[in-house]
């Protein structure tokens, strides 16, 4: 039985296992935290440090595959892995040129893919002589995750917004809308799943829902297919990949990042697709022949955050009306205490069209709320 490693514990992992619960597989946890949603569904949990070279290491040599479910991860251990035959999905190549935002960035420009322009910075001085470059994004190179490393720097006077590391100065887009795609690859074949259109919260700076399939034009695509198809064949590696666009007013489409992972935005397809992301991730850790992306039905897909205000013990105020809805999905990820924007679970919704999906999601975020015991103030 083939066994397979994952480096993090969060709701990725939880996802992915319980889709491993239908084939043949033996399922193992590297993560520091033996409460972490993945800890009680995984057939093995090892608590260690996904950082720490010797742990990772040595939880590989005991596994026949390895993926992750952040990127986070000690990439050195990996290659020594790597360089001694074990499979890793995706390859430590990609791994190494996805977890820094500059080598990323670099990678775009190389390989002629579509990005906003940009200037890198080491220090958070240097923007004091980069103010024409304004407005911009500054993205932290290393260790930004749901919304965390990303600031936005319109004038002069919010350059104390930056960061003091290495980071990435990006252009600002007009953004008209925000598209993801979730590409799915292995030993040359690639399948593409539909667009979505994601509604980002502008506080956290994070998925707050999104619509698929996306209410893009045919040309633009056929742009976004292309560009995430050019840029998974330059990664050249098996794996599955979000590919996150933005689109501005006049129909230019940028790649804005890329995951080399399962991702937020692939939620839906649980419900939604004949072959979810995390069956996918599995057929090509099993190299099985990959699955059908087509969807289902449209969908939407509503993130479950923690409600300002609140630190504590968790309580979803308002699930049981929630599920008196028809066609609606509730996951929720097994974490014991929530804070203001801690992703806590999501909901899928299946509906006949954009404008009924837009309607019930609505009345859904205004129903659901994810509180604990303890209020200390909005």
């Amino acid at each position: 039985m083939l066994k397979i490693g994952i480096l993090g514990g969060g709701q990725l992992g939880r996802m992915m296992l319980q889709q491993a619960a239908n084939y043949p597989v033996k399922t193992y946890i590297l993560e520091n935290d033996a409460n972490c949603p993945s800890a009680h569904l995984c057939s093995e949990f090892i608590l260690g440090n996904i950082q720490d070279y010797n742990d990772v290491y040595n939880f590989g040599k005991n596994v026949d595959v390895l993926t992750i479910e952040i990127e986070n991860v000690n990439i050195d251990a990996l290659e020594a892995l790597e360089n001694e035959g074990k499979r890793i999905v995706p390859n430590t190549k990609v791994l190494r040129t996805i977890k820094s935002k500059i080598i990323q960035k670099d990678f775009y420009a190389k390989n002629e893919i579509p990005s906003p322009k940009y200037l890198t910075t080491q220090k958070l001085s240097d923007l004091q002589n980069l103010a024409h470059f304004l407005p911009a994004v500054h993205k932290i190179a290393e260790g930004g995750y749901d919304g965390r490393g990303v600031v936005v720097i319109n004038t002069v006077s919010e350059i104390e917004k930056g960061f003091d590391a290495p980071s990435v100065l990006e252009q600002k887009i007009d953004i008209a809308k925000e598209v993801s795609v979730i590409v799915a690859a292995n030993k040359g074949e690639i399948v593409i799943y539909p667009p979505v259109e994601m509604l980002v919260n502008k506080q956290l700076n994070q998925l707050d829902y999104q619509v698929c399939p996306a209410q893009i034009t045919e040309k633009i695509l056929w742009r976004l297919e292309a560009i995430a198809i050019k840029l998974v064949k330059n990664l050249a590696s098996d794996g599955l990949f979000a590919v996150e666009f933005l689109i501005d007013y006049n129909d230019d489409v940028w790649v804005n990042e890329t995951a080399p992972r399962v991702h937020n935005s692939g939620h839906h397809s649980i419900e939604a697709h004949y072959s979810s992301q995390y069956d996918m991730l599995l057929r090509i850790l099993m190299n099985y022949p990959l699955g059908n992306t087509d969807a289902i039905s449209p969908s939407a897909l509503i993130n479950l955050v923690g409600a300002d205000g609140y630190e504590g013990d968790v309580y979803y105020e308002g699930l049981e009306e929630v599920l008196k809805f028809d066609k609606v999905y509730v996951h929720i990820y097994g974490k014991a205490k929530t804070k203001p924007g801690r992703k806590m679970g999501h909901i899928t919704v299946l509906g006949k069209d954009r404008q009924d999906l837009i309607y019930r999601s609505k009345q859904i975020k205004e129903i659901i709320k994810v509180v604990s015991n303890v209020s200390f103030g909005s």
